[in-house]
């Protein structure tokens, strides 16, 4: 699992990044997704965000959790559906 999340400066970029993400994983919270990757897939994810965002304005983080690191994510609060409702991870 990969979770990425960014800070897009202009509402155009943003939407193209937010849809692209879309594509590729699942939303958990406005601007945080969890997405499930090969290395080939990820690496092309990276290059296709990489020609939308200016760096000078923008930030995407794209943070891997690895298998063991999942099992140790904490929640607070009730538990959403993860497939509409956003969530924290600790």
């Amino acid at each position: 699992m990969t979770v990425i999340s960014y800070d897009i400066a202009d509402p155009r970029r943003l939407n193209r990044v937010a849809k692209l993400l879309e594509a590729a994983g699942t939303r958990v919270q406005k601007s945080v997704f969890e997405c499930g990757l090969t290395p080939d897939a990820l690496i092309a994810l990276r290059l296709r965000l990489r020609r939308i965002i200016d760096p000078a304005e923008d930030h995407i983080l794209i943070t891997p959790v690895c298998v063991r690191c999942r099992y140790h994510i904490q929640w607070q609060g009730q538990l959403p559906d993860a497939s509409t409702a956003p969530y924290w991870i600790i």
